[in-house]
């Protein structure tokens, strides 16, 4: 077995000692802003995976979102329609809404993929990679160059969180109506 297969199953089934430090991690994270930049990654075997790289260009950030569900406007007449209800769902899945917001704070970037890194009562903990869209030596390799021409990745959910959000996970049957999108299939025909 290489490297990142131990580092792997030490996450799968993670000893005394590894659950205790998430739990410092957690702790500590409490108290950090929701987006913040961090030097290496969490999960070394999940970030290589994913395409990331330990060069020039290449950026970490850890993303806070809130879990539960999300709240619909404050209605400020006195009467409440009936379908008027508190809750909202959202098509978006929590890990899509951490990299939409970490795309946010950092224009100058593209988000490349992400991975989960902790969770809590209150909040989830995503890890992003984005890359630099202006650093020479990211347009100089070319394993990496095409995000160039792929403005606004999460934002359009092209990332791999967005396009489970979207359904783009199934092909075959019973997935005839989800492309090329929901909104395309139902304006056929009208």
């Amino acid at each position: 077995m290489g490297m990142y297969q131990y580092i792997r199953n030490s996450w799968n089934k993670p000893s005394e000692e590894l659950e205790e430090l998430q739990h410092q991690r957690i702790i500590k994270w409490r108290t950090e802003p929701a987006t913040i930049r961090i030097d290496r990654p969490t999960r070394l075997d999940r970030a290589r995976s994913l395409g990331y790289k330990a060069k020039q260009g290449f950026i970490l950030v850890r993303q806070r979102v809130n879990r539960g569900g999300r709240k619909r406007p404050q209605i400020r007449h006195p009467r409440r329609p009936k379908a008027m209800s508190r809750r909202k769902d959202l098509t978006m899945n929590y890990q899509a809404v951490a990299e939409n917001r970490a795309a946010r704070k950092y224009p100058n970037c593209e988000v490349l993929n992400s991975y989960y890194a902790a969770e809590d009562g209150l909040h989830y903990w995503y890890e992003i990679i984005l890359v630099d869209r202006h650093n020479p030596s990211i347009l100089a390799d070319e394993k990496i160059s095409w995000i160039f021409s792929h403005k606004g990745r999460s934002e359009r959910g092209l990332t791999s969180a967005g396009r489970k959000g979207r359904g783009l996970r199934n092909k075959g049957k019973g997935a005839e109506k989800i492309r090329p999108s929901l909104r395309a299939h139902d304006r056929q025909g009208n």
